[in-house]
């Protein structure tokens, strides 16, 4: 897939990678990776040109790939010793480095097991520590959840919460497990046929326009004077109603409303876009 210029910031925190097959992202990765190069234009990555300047990039990159490409005979700790080696760490800075990191992802216990001995999940984790244990400035996660049962998927999402938390790392992960990213995400960028076709921050006041109400009492009056002063009203039942206020001047009509029926309000919460909502917007609108 060819991937018609674009621009994707990744700020300290996660931002899922979505889009459907065939969509550019891991031909997007690729290219982050210094592995191909562009066809045509430019590729900045960490300010530099990773097709240039490979190795001064992929110093600060971690990477997770999707295949488990793991030496079955190899311990953990050696294996992740190993790539802090090859990225340049001292031996015994390196080995500290892997304890440490091996810990954090929660395989203290089972670093000295052969990677062909460790669960499903254990592998993931090694993955995930490899990853970071140079400490990079951006983490590339490339379907990180794929073959795990449903406590070990729990597990490693948490983990990679944490990296943008408490490690405060940037975070870019491709999956195309929409859930999955709306429980770990701070942002979102969908691709579509090789563009970004939407950028959407989660939990945002980038929102549906819906405002969801809860009044003491029935929600009847109010509901009937917003309408009389031309606002939508949805899903009205006992003392709750969903209105359509998408910008100030519906939300002050709104609260006029309330004024004058003399309700006494609750809760006012705007209702964030769903990720579905926003995913199938995005790859299924026009060209």
């Amino acid at each position: 897939m060819a991937l018609d210029g674009f621009t994707v910031e990744v700020d300290t925190g996660v931002t899922g990678l979505l889009g459907p097959n065939g969509a550019g992202k891991t031909t997007l990765l690729t290219l982050v990776l210094g592995l191909a190069r562009p066809e045509a234009g430019q590729l900045e990555v960490l300010g530099h040109d990773p097709a240039s300047a490979g190795p001064t990039v992929r110093a600060r990159l971690g990477y997770s790939p999707e295949r488990d490409v793991l030496p079955p005979h190899v311990s953990a700790a050696d294996f992740v010793v190993h790539m802090a080696r090859i990225h340049g760490l001292p031996v015994t800075a390196a080995r500290t480095r892997a304890a440490d990191t091996l810990r954090w992802v929660g395989l203290g216990e089972n670093a000295r097991r052969p990677l062909g001995t460790l669960s499903t999940g254990q592998r993931q984790r090694t993955l995930l520590a490899q990853a970071l244990v140079h400490d990079p400035d951006l983490v590339l996660l490339d379907e990180p959840t794929a073959g795990l049962d449903p406590l070990e998927r729990d597990e490693v999402l948490a983990l990679i919460r944490r990296v943008g938390t408490e490690l405060a790392r940037d975070v870019l992960v491709s999956s195309h497990l929409l859930p999955e990213i709306e429980r770990v995400a701070d942002a979102v960028v969908v691709l579509r046929a090789g563009r970004v076709a939407a950028h959407h921050l989660l939990g945002s006041d980038q929102a549906t326009g819906e405002v969801r109400i809860e009044v003491d009492g029935d929600a009847g009056g109010l509901a009937a004077a917003c309408t009389a002063r031309g606002l939508t009203v949805h899903d009205q039942h006992a003392g709750r109603l969903r209105v359509h206020a998408p910008d100030d001047r519906a939300l002050d009509t709104l609260r006029d409303a309330a004024v004058a029926t003399g309700a006494s309000l609750r809760r006012v919460q705007r209702e964030a876009p769903a990720l579905a909502d926003l995913y199938h917007a995005a790859t299924l609108g026009g060209p």
